[in-house]
């Protein structure tokens, strides 16, 4: 497939259009023109590149991309040998930020809700990043537990809640300072990917529990949804490198 008509199907299914971002949506380094297999991860890093060379793909397909806002943009040092890993090998770098967090199907807060089985969702009218939903009624302990399993991560969980958790708001990646709109829409419980030093506190004397969750953890569902995409509808093959990180 040529990479330009990948770009134009992704942008039209994504909509980068509709988001101010943080960085560039689509392409963000040329490669070959025709693509066939993908490497999908949830950032560009070192170790990513170096596996998409030995596996020969085309392109790179990641969540996090690289020329954020406000970073030094001179090319040295690290950013100089990823960038001239992936020039080398012809290989596109593709990048979807915030238009793979709020996907209605394919986001990381719609497979995070589906992953965590919640039925009633909505997304917060005040931040539409924020999703609620219902779940079958459990304690902080087990709910703990279970997005333990689901996402092979072990939360960190702030607060304390006796009663049992029934009404869930959650959004991937690094999203704390979202935690008091969400708990002001009656939820029982968070769930995101980061916290701050002040997270403790508003847990605590909320009374809603938050639960760390990872940034990594909650934002490798969206890419491999949109992997599998690709594969179904395009008939690209694309190979999920996993280059894991505690936070």
């Amino acid at each position: 497939m040529l990479r330009d008509a990948l770009i134009e199907h992704l942008n039209h299914l994504l909509h980068p259009e509709l988001f101010k971002d943080y960085a560039p949506n689509g392409l963000q380094v040329q490669g070959k023109s025709d693509v066939r297999r993908i490497v999908c991860a949830v950032s560009a890093t070192q170790r990513v590149i170096d596996r998409a060379c030995e596996l020969q793909a085309d392109a790179l397909l990641v969540h996090h991309g690289w020329f954020w806002r406000g970073e030094n943009a001179a090319i040295v040092g690290t950013k100089y040998k990823r960038l001239k890993a992936l020039l080398s090998a012809d290989i596109n770098l593709i990048a979807y930020h915030l238009p793979l967090d709020a996907h209605e199907t394919l986001g990381n807060n719609a497979r995070l809700g589906a992953l965590l089985g919640a039925t009633e969702i909505t997304q917060l009218t005040d931040e539409p990043f924020v999703w609620t939903g219902t779940v079958a009624a459990e304690s902080l302990e087990a709910l703990a537990d279970r997005v333990g399993q689901l996402l092979g991560r072990e939360p960190l969980v702030l607060g304390q809640r006796e009663e049992p958790i029934r009404k869930l708001a959650w959004c991937s990646g690094a999203a704390q300072d979202f935690f008091e709109i969400a708990a002001a829409a009656g939820v029982d419980a968070y769930l995101s990917g980061e916290a701050a030093e002040r997270t403790t506190h508003f847990a605590r004397e909320s009374g809603v529990p938050y639960l760390v969750c990872g940034h990594h953890a909650t934002e490798r569902l969206g890419i491999c949804a949109l992997g599998e995409y690709i594969e179904k509808e395009l008939g690209l093959e694309c190979i999920f490198v996993d280059d894991d990180n505690p936070i």
